[in-house]
C-alpha cells in the first residue's frame, strides 16, 4: 500500500525551497490519511538530495526517543514504538522504517520525538527551537499545530507550535495538508495540488477546514497564518 511513489500533480517547490538551514517547515496533517507519510517522505528524499542532512520532528512522545534510535540502527522495528493511538497508523510506522533505510545512506539524518503528555505545543516547541539552525529541519504535526496566528473567542485558547516559535523570532514556514472532499470513492484515489497563502482559495480553506475546529474567529488573510496549502483532491474532481 505504502510502496508506491506519491502522485504529484504539480511542483512543490515552494516548499522545498523553504527546507533549508535556517528555517522550521512544519508540514500539518490529519492523522491517518495514507497519503501523508509517502508525501512527507518525498520531502525528506528531495531535501537530503541537496543537503544531505536533515533532522526530523514527528508528534511522538520524548520517551520514545531510545527505540526511536534502535530502530533508526536497524536494532528494532518500528512496531516496537510506542504511538499515540489517534495518531498512529500502518502508514507512520511504514514512513519511520522508510527513514531507517535513508539513515544507513545518510548517516546525519536525525528523527526525533518532539510530543510531550502535557503543555504538548510549548514542549514541542521547546525542543524544535533546540534542533540545531544549520541542518534543515522538517517537522510532521497534526494541521493545527502549524497556524502561526490565531484570533481566540475563547480565555482558555494557547497558541499553537508555529505561532510559539515565530514569537521567538524563529523563521517558521507551515504547510498543512487538506483532504477535500473528505472522502473518495473506493476506487478514486487522490492527485496532490500546492495552493500558496497568497492565493484566493487559500483563505476559505483555512477558515473552513482548520479555524471552524476551534475556538477562534475567522481569519481575513491566510498569509499570516500559514506559508501555504497541500491539496488532496478526488481524482477526476476539478481543482
Amino acid at each position: 500500500m505504502f510502496s508506491g511513489a506519491t502522485c504529484l500533480s504539480n511542483d512543490f517547490a515552494d516548499i522545498e525551497h523553504n527546507i533549508k538551514p535556517g528555517n522550521i517547515v512544519i508540514i500539518g496533517e490529519t492523522h491517518q490519511q495514507p497519503e501523508s507519510p509517502r508525501f512527507f517522505k518525498g520531502l525528506v528524499e528531495a531535501t537530503i538530495a541537496k543537503y544531505q542532512c536533515v533532522s526530523i520532528g514527528l508528534e511522538i512522545e520524548r520517551d520514545q526517543q531510545a527505540i526511536i534510535d534502535d530502530v533508526m540502527a536497524g536494532k528494532e522495528p518500528a512496531s516496537k514504538i510506542k504511538i499515540p493511538f489517534p495518531i498512529d497508523h500502518a502508514g507512520m510506522r511504514w514512513m519511520i522504517e522508510q527513514f531507517a533505510e535513508l539513515k544507513r545512506q545518510t548517516p546525519c539524518l536525525r528523527v526525533e520525538a518532539i510530543d510531550a503528555d502535557q503543555d504538548r505545543d510549548e514542549n514541542m516547541a521547546n525542543r524544535l527551537a533546540d534542533f540545531p539552525a544549520d541542518k534543515p529541519i522538517l517537522v510532521l504535526l497534526g494541521g493545527l499545530h502549524t497556524l502561526k496566528k490565531v484570533n481566540w473567542t475563547v480565555r482558555s485558547g494557547k497558541p499553537a507550535v508555529a505561532e510559539i516559535l515565530a514569537n521567538r523570532g524563529f523563521s517558521v514556514k507551515t504547510y498543512p495538508q487538506r483532504w477535500l472532499p473528505e472522502k473518495c470513492t473506493s476506487d478514486q484515489g487522490r492527485i496532490s495540488l500546492f495552493v500558496s497563502a497568497s492565493d484566493p482559495e487559500a483563505l476559505p480553506i483555512l477558515n473552513q477546514t482548520l479555524m471552524s475546529l476551534i475556538n477562534a474567529k475567522k481569519h481575513r488573510a491566510a498569509t499570516d497564518v500559514i506559508d501555504g496549502l497541500v491539496l488532496w483532491k478526488c481524482k477526476g474532481e476539478k481543482v
